[in-house]
């Protein structure tokens, strides 16, 4: 006797439900990813929270590859901060965020999730609620206003340079990407600032919420 035929009854029985668990898996990821790839429907409006927490950021999928215009600039979040001492009020220089994320990143060979996604996620919501003057566009606007202030203020923490921390203001640093030797494409590499508004802090903008 060879085979499933050859194993004992509880053996069987396990090596059954082992692959009904896997085709149940299987299916469900399936279903997942098409319901958040799909355009709009019934199932996908009722369980839409719950399609994007399985989908993101394990199983994202980003279409800028393929597209007909494919993404072709590098796009980095700067942060700056007015602090108070004794006083007086001074303005930090602008800190790299994006380049922050990079070096953790660098060598690393199982970075995290939020490494990896967490600003660049932040920063594509912000934008994307966001109108050209840098008003937030309904509460969408409003509540990408708050992640970002909070990864800032995270990183910053409530002290900088021996002072306390009263606002904060980020930008975008955008710089194409140069086009290989072989094209006869051309292209200005100069990066393009778009500097946002500054930002009070409060307690809630803190780590732990102000708890």
């Amino acid at each position: 006797m060879r085979g499933i035929a050859a194993l004992s009854l509880p053996a069987r029985i396990f090596v059954a439900i082992a692959v009904a668990v896997v085709t149940v898996g299987i299916a469900f990821h399936v279903a997942m990813v098409f319901l958040q790839t799909a355009p709009d429907n019934t199932i996908s409006k009722r369980h839409g929270e719950l399609v994007d927490s399985y989908v993101y950021p394990e199983f994202e999928r980003n279409w800028k590859l393929f597209a007909p215009n494919p993404l072709q600039q590098n796009v980095a979040v700067h942060a700056r901060a007015t602090v108070a001492q004794d006083g007086t009020t001074e303005t930090t220089g602008w800190v790299d965020l994006s380049a922050m994320d990079g070096a953790a990143i660098h060598g690393n060979p199982a970075p995290s999730h939020t490494q990896q996604n967490e600003l660049r996620r932040a920063w594509e919501f912000y934008v994307d609620n966001h109108d050209e003057k840098g008003k937030p566009v309904g509460l969408r606007g409003a509540l990408s206003e708050q992640y970002i202030k909070r990864i800032v203020m995270r990183r910053f923490g409530p002290e900088l340079n021996g002072g306390s921390v009263e606002r904060i203001q980020v930008r975008s640093a955008v710089t194409p990407v140069a086009p290989p030797d072989w094209s006869d494409e051309r292209t200005e590499v100069k990066t393009r600032y778009t500097v946002q508004p500054w930002w009070h802090v409060t307690s809630a903008d803190l780590p732990g919420g102000g708890k």
